[in-house]
C-alpha cells in the first residue's frame, strides 16, 4: 500500500517536470529563433529575439493545455 501512495506522488513530480521542460524548451527554441532572425537580418534592436520569447511561451502554454489541461469530464459540449 506505501508503495502506491508514494508512486502517486512521484507521478505528480514526473507531471510537474513535464510541464516546467515543455515551457522552458518553448521560449529558448523560439526565442533562439528569433535571435537567428535578428543576427541574419542585421537588426540592432533584438525585437525578434523578444517576439520569438513571447511566442515561444504562448505555443508552450498552449501545449501544455492540450496535453495535461483538458479535463475528463463534459466532453459532450454545453
Amino acid at each position: 500500500m506505501a508503495g502506491s501512495e508514494r508512486d502517486g506522488a512521484w507521478a505528480g513530480m514526473g507531471i510537474g517536470w513535464a510541464v516546467t521542460a515543455t515551457l522552458v524548451g518553448g521560449i529558448l527554441v523560439w526565442g533562439g529563433l528569433g535571435y537567428l532572425a535578428d543576427r541574419l537580418l542585421g537588426l540592432e534592436p533584438r525585437i525578434l529575439t523578444a517576439v520569438g520569447i513571447v511566442l515561444g511561451a504562448g505555443l508552450a502554454i498552449y501545449l501544455v493545455y492540450l496535453r495535461f489541461g483538458k479535463g475528463e469530464g463534459n466532453r459532450g459540449g454545453a
